[in-house]
Protein backbone atom coordinates (compact mmCIF):
# COMPACT_ATOMS: atom_id res chain seq x y z
CA UNK A 1 0.00 0.00 0.00
CA UNK A 2 1.06 3.76 -0.66
CA UNK A 3 1.17 5.82 2.32
CA UNK A 4 -2.24 7.36 1.65
CA UNK A 5 -4.57 4.50 1.66
CA UNK A 6 -5.63 4.04 -1.76
CA UNK A 7 -9.78 3.24 -1.41
CA UNK A 8 -11.09 3.32 -4.88
CA UNK A 9 -9.98 0.45 -7.44
CA UNK A 10 -11.33 -0.66 -10.63
CA UNK A 11 -11.85 -3.98 -8.75
CA UNK A 12 -13.07 -4.92 -5.66
CA UNK A 13 -12.77 -9.03 -4.88
CA UNK A 14 -14.30 -9.97 -1.57
CA UNK A 15 -12.89 -12.96 -0.76
CA UNK A 16 -9.58 -14.33 -1.58
CA UNK A 17 -9.69 -17.99 -1.77
CA UNK A 18 -8.71 -20.21 -5.18
CA UNK A 19 -11.43 -18.06 -6.76
CA UNK A 20 -10.92 -14.56 -5.22
CA UNK A 21 -7.36 -14.85 -5.99
CA UNK A 22 -7.20 -16.42 -10.07
CA UNK A 23 -10.16 -12.98 -10.61
CA UNK A 24 -7.36 -10.72 -9.27
CA UNK A 25 -4.92 -12.28 -10.82
CA UNK A 26 -6.26 -12.33 -14.30
CA UNK A 27 -8.27 -8.72 -13.70
CA UNK A 28 -4.49 -7.27 -12.34
CA UNK A 29 -2.27 -9.09 -15.39
CA UNK A 30 -5.05 -6.81 -17.92
CA UNK A 31 -3.67 -3.18 -15.89
CA UNK A 32 -6.97 -2.69 -13.37
CA UNK A 33 -6.71 -1.75 -10.33
CA UNK A 34 -7.55 -4.65 -8.08
CA UNK A 35 -8.60 -5.28 -4.03
CA UNK A 36 -8.89 -8.51 -3.10
CA UNK A 37 -10.69 -7.92 0.69
CA UNK A 38 -11.09 -10.95 2.90
CA UNK A 39 -12.24 -11.31 6.54
CA UNK A 40 -8.94 -13.60 7.43
CA UNK A 41 -5.86 -14.83 6.19
CA UNK A 42 -5.63 -15.50 2.05
CA UNK A 43 -6.23 -18.92 0.77
CA UNK A 44 -9.55 -19.29 3.01
CA UNK A 45 -10.59 -23.25 3.15
CA UNK A 46 -7.39 -23.92 1.76
CA UNK A 47 -5.47 -23.22 4.77
CA UNK A 48 -8.20 -26.02 6.33
CA UNK A 49 -7.17 -28.56 4.03
CA UNK A 50 -4.38 -31.02 5.07
CA UNK A 51 -3.59 -33.23 1.62
CA UNK A 52 -5.11 -31.92 -1.84
CA UNK A 53 -4.66 -34.86 -4.68
CA UNK A 54 -7.16 -33.64 -7.07
CA UNK A 55 -5.86 -30.36 -8.63
CA UNK A 56 -4.40 -30.71 -11.58
CA UNK A 57 -0.21 -30.31 -11.71
CA UNK A 58 0.19 -32.15 -8.58
CA UNK A 59 0.27 -35.41 -7.22
CA UNK A 60 -0.48 -34.02 -3.61
CA UNK A 61 0.02 -30.60 -2.27
CA UNK A 62 -0.81 -28.96 1.21
CA UNK A 63 -3.18 -26.55 1.26
CA UNK A 64 -1.51 -24.00 3.10
CA UNK A 65 0.95 -24.50 0.78
CA UNK A 66 -1.13 -23.78 -2.38
CA UNK A 67 -2.83 -20.44 -1.10
CA UNK A 68 0.72 -19.21 -0.58
CA UNK A 69 1.93 -19.72 -4.29
CA UNK A 70 -2.06 -18.74 -5.09
CA UNK A 71 -1.45 -15.26 -3.61
CA UNK A 72 2.23 -14.86 -4.42
CA UNK A 73 0.27 -15.26 -8.11
CA UNK A 74 -2.67 -13.25 -7.59
CA UNK A 75 -0.23 -10.37 -6.58
CA UNK A 76 2.59 -10.06 -9.08
CA UNK A 77 0.77 -7.97 -11.33
CA UNK A 78 -0.42 -5.49 -8.44
CA UNK A 79 -3.20 -6.66 -7.00
CA UNK A 80 -3.95 -5.44 -3.55
CA UNK A 81 -5.06 -7.37 -0.35
CA UNK A 82 -6.62 -5.97 2.77
CA UNK A 83 -8.30 -7.37 5.79
CA UNK A 84 -11.84 -6.55 7.01
CA UNK A 85 -15.20 -7.93 7.08
CA UNK A 86 -18.06 -6.56 4.38
CA UNK A 87 -20.76 -5.18 6.93
CA UNK A 88 -22.46 -2.90 4.03
CA UNK A 89 -22.66 -2.84 0.25
CA UNK A 90 -24.05 0.34 -1.88
CA UNK A 91 -24.84 -0.11 -5.48
CA UNK A 92 -25.31 3.66 -6.33
CA UNK A 93 -24.74 4.83 -10.01
CA UNK A 94 -21.95 2.98 -11.48
CA UNK A 95 -20.18 2.82 -8.32
CA UNK A 96 -20.08 -0.15 -5.87
CA UNK A 97 -19.16 1.31 -2.25
CA UNK A 98 -18.25 -1.34 0.32
CA UNK A 99 -17.66 -0.42 3.97
CA UNK A 100 -15.94 -2.97 6.31
CA UNK A 101 -16.26 -3.80 10.42
CA UNK A 102 -12.85 -1.84 10.38
CA UNK A 103 -14.21 1.58 9.37
CA UNK A 104 -12.81 1.28 5.73
CA UNK A 105 -14.72 2.37 2.82
CA UNK A 106 -14.27 1.27 -0.45
CA UNK A 107 -15.49 1.85 -3.58
CA UNK A 108 -15.23 -0.04 -7.68
CA UNK A 109 -16.36 -0.04 -10.23
CA UNK A 110 -16.92 -3.88 -10.70
CA UNK A 111 -17.54 -6.17 -7.14
CA UNK A 112 -16.63 -9.66 -6.98
CA UNK A 113 -18.63 -11.88 -5.00
CA UNK A 114 -16.17 -14.77 -3.63
CA UNK A 115 -16.65 -15.35 -0.06
CA UNK A 116 -17.63 -19.12 -0.02
CA UNK A 117 -18.91 -21.11 2.75
CA UNK A 118 -18.22 -22.45 6.42
CA UNK A 119 -19.10 -25.69 7.81
CA UNK A 120 -22.56 -25.97 8.70
CA UNK A 121 -23.25 -26.84 12.68
CA UNK A 122 -25.94 -29.65 13.48
CA UNK A 123 -27.31 -27.38 15.84
CA UNK A 124 -27.67 -29.84 18.86
CA UNK A 125 -27.48 -29.07 22.49
CA UNK A 126 -23.77 -28.99 23.67
CA UNK A 127 -22.43 -27.89 20.18
CA UNK A 128 -22.28 -24.45 20.57
CA UNK A 129 -20.93 -24.30 24.28
CA UNK A 130 -17.91 -26.68 24.00
CA UNK A 131 -16.99 -25.09 20.69
CA UNK A 132 -12.90 -24.80 20.82
CA UNK A 133 -13.36 -27.01 23.97
CA UNK A 134 -13.72 -30.19 21.74
CA UNK A 135 -15.89 -28.89 19.26
CA UNK A 136 -14.21 -28.31 15.86
CA UNK A 137 -14.27 -28.00 11.82
CA UNK A 138 -11.28 -28.12 11.20
CA UNK A 139 -9.12 -30.90 11.25
CA UNK A 140 -6.07 -29.28 10.33
CA UNK A 141 -6.55 -26.57 12.67
CA UNK A 142 -6.94 -28.81 15.86
CA UNK A 143 -5.78 -31.96 15.21
CA UNK A 144 -2.68 -31.56 17.27
CA UNK A 145 -4.64 -30.94 20.45
CA UNK A 146 -5.97 -34.13 20.28
CA UNK A 147 -2.78 -36.46 19.78
CA UNK A 148 -3.50 -40.54 20.95
CA UNK A 149 -7.18 -39.66 22.10
CA UNK A 150 -10.38 -40.81 20.55
CA UNK A 151 -12.32 -38.16 18.32
CA UNK A 152 -15.89 -38.19 16.56
CA UNK A 153 -16.58 -37.19 12.95
CA UNK A 154 -20.04 -36.42 11.64
CA UNK A 155 -20.98 -36.91 8.18
CA UNK A 156 -20.16 -38.89 5.32
CA UNK A 157 -19.06 -36.54 2.58
CA UNK A 158 -15.88 -36.16 1.13
CA UNK A 159 -14.61 -33.66 3.63
CA UNK A 160 -15.57 -36.08 6.84
CA UNK A 161 -13.86 -38.98 5.53
CA UNK A 162 -10.76 -37.23 4.17
CA UNK A 163 -10.24 -34.90 7.60
CA UNK A 164 -11.02 -38.16 9.48
CA UNK A 165 -7.97 -39.97 7.60
CA UNK A 166 -5.89 -37.10 8.43
CA UNK A 167 -7.15 -37.17 12.01
CA UNK A 168 -5.45 -41.03 12.28
CA UNK A 169 -1.96 -39.32 12.48
CA UNK A 170 -2.59 -37.91 15.54
CA UNK A 171 -5.67 -39.56 17.29
CA UNK A 172 -5.46 -43.29 19.08
CA UNK A 173 -8.81 -43.56 17.08
CA UNK A 174 -11.46 -41.91 14.56
CA UNK A 175 -15.23 -43.24 15.00
CA UNK A 176 -17.46 -41.45 11.80
CA UNK A 177 -20.65 -41.18 12.55
CA UNK A 178 -22.95 -41.46 9.19
CA UNK A 179 -26.37 -40.30 9.13
CA UNK A 180 -26.92 -42.41 6.23
CA UNK A 181 -26.97 -46.39 5.08
CA UNK A 182 -23.32 -45.26 3.13
CA UNK A 183 -20.72 -42.64 2.98
CA UNK A 184 -20.98 -40.45 0.11
CA UNK A 185 -17.44 -39.84 -0.35
CA UNK A 186 -16.02 -40.44 -3.61
CA UNK A 187 -15.34 -44.03 -4.22
CA UNK A 188 -11.40 -44.06 -4.00
CA UNK A 189 -11.55 -41.82 -0.70
CA UNK A 190 -13.84 -44.56 0.74
CA UNK A 191 -11.35 -47.22 -0.38
CA UNK A 192 -8.52 -45.88 1.31
CA UNK A 193 -10.41 -45.05 4.98
CA UNK A 194 -11.74 -48.22 5.13
CA UNK A 195 -8.61 -49.83 4.82
CA UNK A 196 -7.58 -47.70 7.49
CA UNK A 197 -7.12 -49.58 10.85
CA UNK A 198 -7.34 -46.75 13.05
CA UNK A 199 -11.08 -45.61 11.65
CA UNK A 200 -14.56 -47.15 12.70
CA UNK A 201 -17.66 -46.51 11.04
CA UNK A 202 -21.21 -45.74 12.09
CA UNK A 203 -23.76 -46.01 9.92
CA UNK A 204 -27.51 -45.20 10.12
CA UNK A 205 -26.86 -42.57 13.18
CA UNK A 206 -27.23 -39.09 14.42
CA UNK A 207 -25.64 -37.13 16.99
CA UNK A 208 -28.30 -35.65 19.09
CA UNK A 209 -26.29 -34.06 21.83
CA UNK A 210 -22.70 -33.19 22.56
CA UNK A 211 -21.36 -34.16 26.29
CA UNK A 212 -19.34 -32.66 28.43
CA UNK A 213 -18.18 -31.81 32.15
CA UNK A 214 -18.67 -28.29 32.19
CA UNK A 215 -15.00 -27.93 30.46
CA UNK A 216 -14.08 -30.44 27.70
CA UNK A 217 -15.88 -32.78 25.38
CA UNK A 218 -16.26 -35.77 27.03
CA UNK A 219 -18.58 -37.64 24.45
CA UNK A 220 -21.55 -37.46 22.39
CA UNK A 221 -25.24 -38.78 22.52
CA UNK A 222 -26.38 -40.66 19.66
CA UNK A 223 -29.70 -41.97 18.04
CA UNK A 224 -30.15 -45.17 15.58
CA UNK A 225 -32.25 -44.57 13.13
CA UNK A 226 -32.94 -47.83 11.81
CA UNK A 227 -33.34 -49.40 15.57
CA UNK A 228 -35.03 -46.40 17.60
CA UNK A 229 -32.16 -47.19 20.14
CA UNK A 230 -29.88 -44.22 21.78
CA UNK A 231 -26.68 -44.37 22.50
CA UNK A 232 -23.38 -42.53 23.80
CA UNK A 233 -19.85 -42.57 22.62
CA UNK A 234 -17.15 -41.71 24.57
CA UNK A 235 -14.93 -39.32 22.91
CA UNK A 236 -12.26 -36.68 23.74
CA UNK A 237 -13.60 -34.30 20.55
CA UNK A 238 -15.89 -34.57 17.94
CA UNK A 239 -15.24 -32.83 14.54
CA UNK A 240 -18.44 -31.73 12.13
CA UNK A 241 -18.59 -31.96 8.57
CA UNK A 242 -22.22 -31.91 7.77
CA UNK A 243 -22.29 -29.74 4.50
CA UNK A 244 -21.73 -25.63 4.11
CA UNK A 245 -23.64 -22.50 4.48
CA UNK A 246 -22.67 -19.70 1.90
CA UNK A 247 -20.86 -16.72 3.03
CA UNK A 248 -23.50 -14.12 1.62
CA UNK A 249 -25.11 -12.20 4.54
CA UNK A 250 -24.05 -8.61 3.39
CA UNK A 251 -25.73 -9.26 0.39
CA UNK A 252 -28.72 -10.61 0.93
CA UNK A 253 -30.98 -7.59 0.21
CA UNK A 254 -29.38 -6.71 -3.48
CA UNK A 255 -31.90 -9.51 -5.41
CA UNK A 256 -29.42 -11.99 -6.30
CA UNK A 257 -29.34 -14.94 -4.04
CA UNK A 258 -31.70 -18.26 -4.29
CA UNK A 259 -33.70 -19.94 -1.42
CA UNK A 260 -30.42 -21.23 0.12
CA UNK A 261 -28.67 -18.12 -0.11
CA UNK A 262 -26.10 -18.95 -2.73
CA UNK A 263 -25.21 -16.38 -5.62
CA UNK A 264 -27.39 -17.04 -9.14
CA UNK A 265 -25.19 -15.87 -12.15
CA UNK A 266 -25.00 -16.75 -15.70
CA UNK A 267 -22.07 -18.90 -17.20
CA UNK A 268 -19.94 -15.90 -17.36
CA UNK A 269 -20.08 -15.50 -13.70
CA UNK A 270 -22.16 -12.06 -14.14
CA UNK A 271 -25.30 -11.69 -12.04
CA UNK A 272 -28.54 -9.79 -12.84
CA UNK A 273 -27.14 -6.32 -11.36
CA UNK A 274 -24.44 -4.39 -13.40
CA UNK A 275 -20.84 -4.50 -12.44
CA UNK A 276 -21.45 -7.66 -9.63
CA UNK A 277 -19.67 -11.19 -10.40
CA UNK A 278 -19.56 -13.75 -8.59
CA UNK A 279 -17.57 -16.80 -8.40
CA UNK A 280 -16.36 -19.87 -6.81
CA UNK A 281 -18.22 -22.04 -3.92
CA UNK A 282 -20.62 -19.13 -2.90
CA UNK A 283 -22.53 -19.16 -6.48
CA UNK A 284 -25.09 -21.32 -7.39
CA UNK A 285 -23.07 -24.06 -9.30
CA UNK A 286 -23.27 -28.43 -9.68
CA UNK A 287 -19.50 -29.08 -8.29
CA UNK A 288 -17.26 -26.80 -5.29
CA UNK A 289 -13.79 -28.21 -5.70
CA UNK A 290 -10.57 -25.97 -6.25
CA UNK A 291 -10.26 -26.15 -9.97
CA UNK A 292 -14.22 -24.81 -10.36
CA UNK A 293 -13.35 -22.66 -8.23
CA UNK A 294 -10.14 -21.29 -10.33
CA UNK A 295 -12.28 -21.79 -13.49
CA UNK A 296 -14.93 -19.60 -12.20
CA UNK A 297 -12.03 -16.80 -11.28
CA UNK A 298 -10.53 -16.82 -14.70
CA UNK A 299 -13.75 -16.46 -16.52
CA UNK A 300 -14.45 -13.62 -13.94
CA UNK A 301 -11.15 -11.84 -14.82
CA UNK A 302 -11.54 -12.04 -18.61
CA UNK A 303 -15.51 -11.04 -18.42
CA UNK A 304 -14.28 -8.18 -16.10
CA UNK A 305 -12.15 -6.54 -18.57
CA UNK A 306 -14.30 -6.70 -21.71
CA UNK A 307 -17.41 -5.21 -18.62
CA UNK A 308 -15.17 -2.67 -18.13
CA UNK A 309 -14.11 -1.94 -21.55
CA UNK A 310 -17.95 -1.70 -22.78
CA UNK A 311 -18.54 0.87 -20.60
Amino acid sequence: MAEEKQTNYDVIVVGAGPAGMTAALYASRANLSVLMLDRGIYGGNLNNTAAIENYPGFKTVQGPELAQDMYQGATQFGAQYAYGTVEKVELAGDLKQLTTDMGDVFTAKVLVIATGTRQRHMGVPGEEEYGGRGVSYCAVCDGAFFKNKHVVVVGGGDSAVEEGMYLTQLAKKVTVVVRRDQLRAQPLIQEQAKQNDKMEFIFNTQVTEVLGDDNKVVGVKTHDSKTGKDAEIQADGVFIYVGSVPMTAPFKDLGILNEQGYVKTNDLMATSLPGVFAIGDVRETPLRQIATAVGDGAIAGQQIYQYLMNH
